[in-house]
Formats: structure tokens, C-alpha cells, sequence
């Protein structure tokens, strides 16, 4: 069996993307709110120790995405990712290299 994605890389943005599109979408009686901001603060701080380099090729990988998406919710919710999920650096305080 062949994979779709031509790198594991790849392939666990996507994995990583669907869980937190999913966790957007949920409503209060699906998933506990403190629970889905945990996950998503979780995710923030994961994307606050990665290099520069590193969030550039998540941001290109996400950006690949929302270019292919034909859901415009989804599309909205890819072309927003980089600031919501804090992969744009926004100060001194990310990961410089």
C-alpha cells in the first residue's frame, strides 16, 4: 500500500490539522470546553519550541492545504491557522535560528 503524503511529515500535519478542525467544530455536549482548550494550548506551546524553520514548513504545509481545500469553512479555518495556533512569531519570545 502506498501513502498519499510523501512525507511523514506531511502526513502528521494533516492527522494534527483534522483533530484541531475537529476540536473547533465540537459543540459543548461533544467535547468539554476546558478539555478542547487544553488540547489547543497544548498544541500553542508545542508550536513555541519549534525553530523558525520548523513553523515556516508547517505554515507552507498548512498553507498547501487551505490552497487545495474545496470546504470553504475549512479553507477559512486553514488560511487562519498560522496566527490562531501561533506559528506566526509575534515576538522575542519564539524560538530564533
Amino acid at each position: 500500500m502506498t501513502s498519499s503524503y510523501p512525507t511523514l511529515a506531511q502526513a502528521l500535519a494533516e492527522a494534527l490539522v483534522d483533530v484541531l478542525w475537529f476540536i473547533e467544530g465540537c459543540e459543548d455536549e461533544q467535547m468539554d470546553p476546558d478539555d478542547a482548550v487544553k488540547v489547543q494550548e497544548g498544541f500553542a506551546h508545542l508550536v513555541s519550541t519549534l525553530s523558525n524553520d520548523q513553523r515556516q514548513e508547517l505554515m507552507d504545509m498548512v498553507g498547501e492545504m487551505a490552497a487545495a481545500e474545496t470546504n470553504p469553512a475549512r479553507r477559512e479555518f486553514l488560511e487562519e491557522f498560522p496566527e490562531g495556533f501561533g506559528l506566526i512569531a509575534d515576538g522575542p519570545e519564539q524560538n530564533q535560528e
